[in-house]
């Protein structure tokens, strides 16, 4: 299995031109001059250049491993490694995104992530050339220090010449110029192991001071030498002091570097009274420059802490976002599209202190690694949900197809209703079951209600019946005549009524017969001269008697109507109460007479109620 921790990609670039910057830094032996230091600049920190930061981040995995390759044919380790390294970050980078979805995904559908694995024949080719890379390293590693122990012994070997030039009979010109042939070559040789640079350094200074004591140069040659040493160094003093003008501070502290060699190493003394003098100003000038380093390292620091604090703001949501409960699919879906921006987020930031570095991007993981077990721990139960939903609605769709065609209507129009509201009260499936079960469900229970309902359109032989027998009625109402005697009149009416009532329900398609039957005794009612509040007390006292055959209905139109009165009560208490507030106002008020009137109506629209519940007493006693 493929693991992979992509901290420095997480941490950009940001530190690293800071340590880069840094490592240009002269140190205060190096700013001395070669009479005053006694350390060797010749092994000093390599410096990339600026134009370091090469762009591979819209490259593809493919066209890395092409750059990859191209890279490898170039022989000169030293020029290519830093491109190498740069390219395996990237490469690392989005390689590690890739890894982590596929794990997302083995994760979600349920898997444990010990027996996650994923093979690449891309990242097996990559790794491939990153082993050929490495062995080339190796062996430029093992030439360069081949390289500095063959300088080292040359330097030394120099060192033993200038001791031997020492008390040897030739003249003073044909020694100094000897002396001046091993100081070229010193210089034209390369550097030396870094543990054996000072001492190296110190000892040839020691011949060489030795050997302008013993050598008792004429006056001439003297001056001349220092004259010579003295245009130099001025020289020098000047470009350090331009430099200071240069906006690109990694080439400036470059550039320093080499006249800090050229100073020690390859320039002799000046005279006496120039020395000091000389010193201050080059001391002077370099301080400048690194004056302008540390300003600028302090704004670099502030911009690191700025890029931990922003991807410390990121963890915090992420863990926010776990901590948040989420029930749904939908919910997780939204929720996992939040993190993965904030994901890319903290990729896109810059670089954190170094000291920081591991902590931020320990805290990053362990952020993530939360959420995703929390994520995938609640795709496992609503997996295991699904499962158990999926036999229950199972059970369902069975029990309403072995009942779809069963002859007792009423006993399995109420199992019907009963597993419907089961249905409705069950989780969640996956939809390509659902929508196969919704649909075989719902056709047998379509077909039975539409048996049912047929069954009762048509309705029973007692319905049947009681349709015979309230169509004859109703002809015998039609055909009634209304005489003088009102009593005979209302007396018929009313016994008309109570056959009607008498009579029980008729098939569902044909209860309009009952709508035609009190509409003609309404008729009858008013031919009578029955005035409208006793037709509206006739009618509601019908209404009870047929609402009496039906308990369920009969109790509903008492609740309805106690309901009504309470009400009405509640309103006029409302009334009464806002009538105080006017204790100190005329009577003929337009508010006060408002509100009176207000009152009346309600009293009169409860003694309506009232009489109904009343009506309602005597039709159940």
């Amino acid at each position: 299995m493929i693991t992979l921790d992509n901290l420095q990609d997480a941490d950009g670039t940001l530190e690293e031109q800071k340590n880069n910057i840094s490592e240009d830094k002269p140190s205060q032996e190096e700013v001395e001059n070669d009479e005053k230091t006694p350390e060797s600049t010749q092994e000093t920190t390599e410096v990339q250049d600026e134009e370091k930061d090469f762009n591979y981040e819209d490259l593809s995995l493919e066209s890395l491993i092409s750059e990859f390759e191209q890279l490898l044919k170039n022989d000169d380790i030293y020029s290519i490694r830093p491109k190498i390294n740069t390219l395996k970050k990237v490469f690392n980078q989005k390689f590690s995104i890739i890894l982590n979805e596929k794990n997302e995904a083995f994760l979600a559908e349920g898997g444990n992530s010990i027996d996650f694995s994923f093979d690449s024949s891309l990242k097996k080719q990559f790794n491939g050339l990153s082993k050929i890379f490495r062995e080339k390293n190796e062996k430029f590693e093992k030439k360069k220090t081949e390289n500095l122990q063959q300088n080292l012994e040359s330097r030394l070997q120099i060192i033993e010449e200038i001791k031997g030039l020492i008390d040897i009979s030739q003249s003073s010109n044909a020694t100094y110029n000897k002396f001046k042939n091993l100081q070229e070559q010193w210089r034209s040789i390369g550097k030396v192991p870094v543990k054996n640079a000072n001492d190296v350094w110190n000892n040839y200074r020691h011949h060489v001071e030795k050997f302008y004591d013993f050598l008792h140069l004429n006056r001439d040659l003297r001056e001349r030498d220092y004259k010579y040493n003295l245009e130099k160094k001025q020289k020098l003093i000047k470009s350090v002091e331009a430099l200071a003008n240069e906006e690109n501070l990694g080439r400036a502290f470059r550039e320093l570097q080499a006249i800090h060699k050229i100073w020690k190493e390859e320039l002799g003394p000046v005279s006496k009274e120039y020395r000091e003098v000389l010193w201050e100003q080059f001391s002077a000038a370099t301080k400048v420059i690194n004056d302008k380093r540390q300003e600028y390292n302090a704004h670099i620091e502030q911009e690191l802490m700025a890029n931990f604090d922003s991807k410390k703001v990121i963890i915090e949501k992420i863990k926010s976002l776990t901590e948040t409960e989420n029930s749904s699919h939908g919910k997780w879906q939204n929720i996992m599209k939040e993190v993965e921006e904030l994901r890319e987020n903290f990729f896109k930031i810059g670089s954190v202190p170094k000291k920081l570095r591991n902590q931020s991007w320990t805290d990053f993981k362990s952020a993530l690694r939360t959420f995703n077990k929390t994520k995938n721990n609640f795709y496992k139960d609503l997996k295991k949900s699904h499962s158990d939903n999926l036999k229950k609605k199972i059970e369902l769709v069975e029990i309403a197809v072995q009942n779809k065609d069963s002859e007792d209507f009423e006993t399995t129009a109420a199992l019907m209703r009963t597993i419907q509201n089961q249905w409705k009260k069950i989780g969640h499936i996956s939809k390509k079951d659902s929508n196969k079960l919704w649909k075989e469900f719902r056709g047998a229970c379509n077909h039975f209600f539409d048996r049912y309902h047929e069954q009762k359109n048509a309705g029973t032989p007692e319905e049947i019946e009681n349709l015979a027998q309230k169509e004859q009625l109703l002809k015998e109402v039609k055909s009634f005549e209304i005489g003088d005697n009102k009593e005979d009149n209302l007396k018929a009416i009313i016994d008309f009524s109570k056959q009607w009532n008498a009579l029980g329900r008729v098939p569902k398609n044909k209860r309009h017969i009952d709508r035609d039957f009190f509409k003609i005794i309404s008729k009858l009612f008013a031919k009578t001269g029955v005035n409208e509040e006793e037709l509206i007390s006739l009618k509601y006292t019908n209404k009870i008697q047929e609402l009496s055959k039906d308990p369920k209905a009969l109790n509903n139109e008492i609740s309805f109507v106690r309901k009504k009165i309470d009400e009405i009560k509640s309103e006029m208490n409302q009334l009464e109460n806002n009538l105080q507030f006017f204790s100190n106002v005329a009577d003929d008020n337009p508010m006060v007479i408002d509100v009176q009137k207000k009152i009346e109506k309600h009293k009169d629209q409860l003694q309506q109620w009232t009489k109904k519940l009343s009506n309602i007493k005597k039709a159940i006693d």
